[in-house]
């Protein structure tokens, strides 16, 4: 009764990502033209001016033409590649779906090639930029650091996976790269969005908000892609669970205590703190309540692999606040920020983060399960073979 239903979101989901990909493909590859030459037209600042306002686009322009200045070649090839890969994106979603395998590896090579020389661009201005100089402060730096990480990581490990021949594995770190990719087009439209619900904010504030949960957003989608894309109630060697009750139990009291401090220090912020904590919290909340839901369903389903990978990312999601404040403290303490920003960088990236252990784990499993099957395998031969007695 259920699956036309399924089949519906699922092509409604497809359709609203080639949707957004497309359309931000151009925005991306002219956003760095009026940072080359005053006046230069901007399809995306164009979009923005008429949506919010000309004030709030040309003063985030002001704020960023001396730090985009110092970089803007490295930032052209970031920025042109990264409307390339919009397009290639699509090919490789449908390409995978409808199981065209050669052009799937052909457009595979050159998606990760770009992903490699756009994210060497950004690496570019982000070494040549200090951390208080970047747009909207020194936690966006630490958050597009990590997010850069996270793209290159996630497309080199879905590269071994794929010449492992872990097709699940590749599947799974290809989605969360263009997860970490997707962060781009959802900014601006969040930019474009959030004056609405939060009027009088000049964009670097509405970006403050926006990053708070930016991480968590993607990450739970690639998520969500991925199970949706693996319809196996069972996998061939997983036994039991790495993460019991008593484990899942323990990771919840740690993140809710870590919640709890959080939530106090962003309450004595005043307004601004109010405006951060509920940015982060809310889209917490959905994942959180979404997760706990779907893994519980898995089990009582009988499809123990769905309730694995549900369960691995419902406990990383609980640790993600432990990671936070261990992150804010060691930013407060190491790079000089004040307590507001570390605590704000630590949050940032808390989520995306342990998504990202959480998929690590998920591909240990598979490996380790593969592991087993292949030596049950060798040993079954080995068994002496026994004459049936007499009696």
């Amino acid at each position: 009764m259920n699956r036309p239903r399924r089949v519906a979101w699922r092509r409604v989901a497809t359709a609203a990502v080639v949707a957004v990909c497309v359309s931000y493909a151009p925005i991306a590859m002219t956003e760095l033209w009026p940072y080359a030459q005053r006046g230069a037209p901007a399809l995306g600042e164009w979009v923005l001016a008429r949506a919010v306002s000309p004030r709030y686009v040309a003063e985030a322009v002001a704020d960023r033409l001396g730090p985009y200045g110092r970089s803007l070649v490295a930032l052209i090839v970031h920025s042109v590649l990264g409307g390339v890969l919009m397009l290639l994106g699509p090919v490789q979603l449908l390409s995978a779906v409808r199981r065209r395998i050669r052009l799937h590896r052909v457009v595979g090579v050159v998606f990760a090639l770009t992903v490699y020389a756009s994210m060497a661009g950004a690496a570019a201005y982000l070494v040549r930029t200090a951390p208080q100089d970047a747009f909207s402060g020194a936690a966006f730096w630490i958050v597009l650091g990590t997010i850069l990480v996270g793209t290159v990581l996630s497309v080199t490990f879905g590269i071994f996976a794929a010449v492992g021949r872990f097709p699940d594995l590749h599947q799974r770190w290809l989605l969360l790269c263009y997860g970490f990719l997707m962060t781009a087009p959802l900014l601006r439209l969040e930019w474009g969005a959030l004056p609405w619900l939060l009027p009088g904010l000049s964009m670097a504030d509405i970006n403050r908000v926006a990053v708070m949960h930016l991480g968590s957003v993607v990450a739970f989608g690639a998520l969500l892609a991925s199970r949706a894309m693996d319809r196996r109630g069972t996998v061939s060697g997983v036994r039991g669970t790495w993460v019991p009750m008593p484990v899942l139990a323990v990771a919840q009291l740690a993140g809710a205590a870590a919640l709890a401090w959080i939530v106090r220090s962003y309450l004595g912020r005043g307004g601004e703190g109010l405006r951060l904590l509920v940015g982060y919290l809310v889209p917490y909340a959905v994942t959180y309540a979404v997760l706990l839901v779907r893994q519980r369903r898995a089990g009582r389903d009988g499809r123990s692999w769905a309730r694995e990978e549900w369960r691995l990312h419902l406990a990383a999601l609980c640790l993600a606040p432990v990671f936070s404040a261990g992150a804010a403290l060691l930013f407060e303490r190491y790079m000089g920020l004040d307590r507001g920003t570390a605590l704000s960088a630590g949050v940032a990236i808390g989520c995306g983060v342990l998504a990202f252990a959480a998929t690590t784990v998920v591909s240990l499993r598979i490996m380790c399960a593969r592991e087993l099957v292949k030596r049950e395998g060798l040993a079954a031969p080995r068994r002496p073979h026994r004459e049936p007695s007499p009696a």
